[in-house]
């Protein structure tokens, strides 16, 4: 069976690719018999590619079942398969940006990662939902709690025994080697306290950054935003955080829960907007939550001005500074020295077509040597650490851990740092690692 259009049609697209909105309101978005007739037509034309093998397991997972049915083609195919193909999708987008050349403007307009999220949204709305899914996703719910005194002491003591681990396993599914997160009671939200530092405009940043703190930075990793803003404000840049923030909505975008991301999006787009046209730029110390403010919420949500001002005001921190940087007005006094660093660039950070901004700078320092690692590291949000999917998560992450361990660096690092502890937990020496900002923290000395 062919479902690929009958036209000639080009090999590739050498034009740019284009990202349409995803019309996830529309009533034929959750139709089931309009969704297995696009899964059908586009599963047809990545089998008769294959450029992605090497990605995510999706595709491993649909070839090998193509290869294995009785026609050798997607019609031998049962249809249970397409959903173990959605499942292995972690919405990284490599596979768009980097290897797909039917992206659109190709008339054959493929969208893998839309694609999915609309199959995960179906998923979402007409199937049982795992509570270990559930609670996987509801990050800044589950931190506020954990965060507490008393509760985070617990927690984090569980997380460290192998009973703990085991019944972790058993009870949520939550593979008892894979790296989980410790909680911190001082938030950064509870440390952060506003300093008046007199703003210098520069090109598009305007020397006054609201830091979205982040669920994972907040409560996990608070000196990730503790860094960060020593970072800033050593380079007059005035830092502030707003009343209030939930999570971005990335972890459920991964579960294909849109309506709770639009409830979310109303929580943090109307104080972020109203910050930035108050003359202020956004930061966040997470490549996921950047990419979501950047991409996912404007394609979700196009008609809305709000959550354009916001994407269009929205920098990571690296490249943040380099702006700073080209502007002069970054300081290049580094009276500390970091050597050779092994440094991992998040898929989620490649896909804001950015460059290696944070390569570039750490290469300020003197003496320093950055060697880039772009593959993914198999972590990918919540899915690294489930049950079912952390053998894999570490077989994709092989390539990565392996130069790391080969590499025999003064530090690894990576823009994530669940990436960052995803290597950790595959190295001989297990090793921890070291954040791109507390290394450039250490070089500044400060």
């Amino acid at each position: 069976m062919s479902s690929k259009p009958s036209t000639p049609a080009r090999e590739g697209s050498l034009e740019a690719p284009t990202r349409h909105p995803v019309a996830w309101k529309d009533p034929e978005f959750l139709n089931e018999e309009s969704l297995f007739k696009e899964l059908e037509r586009v599963f047809d034309i990545c089998h008769g590619c294959r450029r992605c093998f090497s990605l995510c397991n999706s595709f491993p997972t649909l070839f090998d079942a193509i290869d294995e049915s009785s026609t050798g083609e997607l019609d031998g195919v049962d249809r249970k398969v397409y959903w173990n193909v959605v499942d292995h999708c972690y919405l990284c987008d490599m596979c768009y940006m980097t290897k797909c050349p039917y992206v659109p403007p190709h008339p054959w307009n493929v969208d893998f990662p839309h694609l999915m999220l609309r199959a995960k949204t179906f998923k979402f709305k007409n199937q049982p939902v795992r509570t270990r899914d559930r609670i996987l996703s509801a990050t800044d719910r589950v931190g506020s709690i954990a965060g507490i005194p008393v509760i985070a002491e617990m927690v984090n003591a569980i997380a460290k025994t192998d009973a703990g681990r085991s019944l972790m396993d058993k009870a949520l599914g939550v593979h008892r080697q894979a790296p989980i997160p410790e909680y911190h009671s001082r938030s950064y939200r509870k440390r952060h306290r506003d300093k008046a530092i007199e703003a210098q405009p520069a090109g598009e940043t305007r020397g006054r950054v609201v830091l979205f703190t982040t669920c994972y930075g907040n409560r996990n990793e608070p000196d990730l935003n503790e860094d960060l803003t020593a970072i800033f404000e050593h380079n007059g840049i005035e830092v502030t955080i707003l009343r209030q923030e939930k999570c971005c909505g990335m972890p459920k975008l991964e579960l294909g829960d849109l309506e709770s991301i639009e409830r979310l999006k109303d929580a943090n787009i109307p104080a972020l907007a109203a910050k930035v046209d108050e003359g202020w730029d956004i930061v966040t110390p997470i490549p996921s939550c950047t990419l979501m403010f950047k991409q996912e919420l404007p394609l979700l949500f196009p008609q809305e001005n709000a959550v354009a001002r916001v994407r269009d005001a929205m920098f990571d921190p690296f490249e943040y500074l380099w702006a700073r940087y080209k502007a002069g007005l970054m300081k290049t006094d580094f009276p500390g020295r970091i050597g050779k660093v092994s440094y991992h660039v998040a898929c989620h950070l490649r896909v804001q077509n950015l460059g290696l901004k944070t390569r570039d700078v750490l290469m300020l320092i003197p003496d320093t040597q950055v060697d880039a690692i772009e593959r993914c590291s198999g972590h990918n949000g919540t899915y690294g650490v489930k049950h079912e999917y952390r053998d894999v998560s570490m077989k994709i992450g092989k390539p990565v851990i392996r130069r790391v361990n080969d590499a025999t660096a003064d530090h690894y690092s990576s823009d994530c740092p669940m990436a960052g502890h995803q290597i950790e937990s595959g190295l001989e020496s297990h090793k921890a690692p070291t954040h791109p900002l507390r290394l450039l923290r250490l070089a500044y000395g400060i």
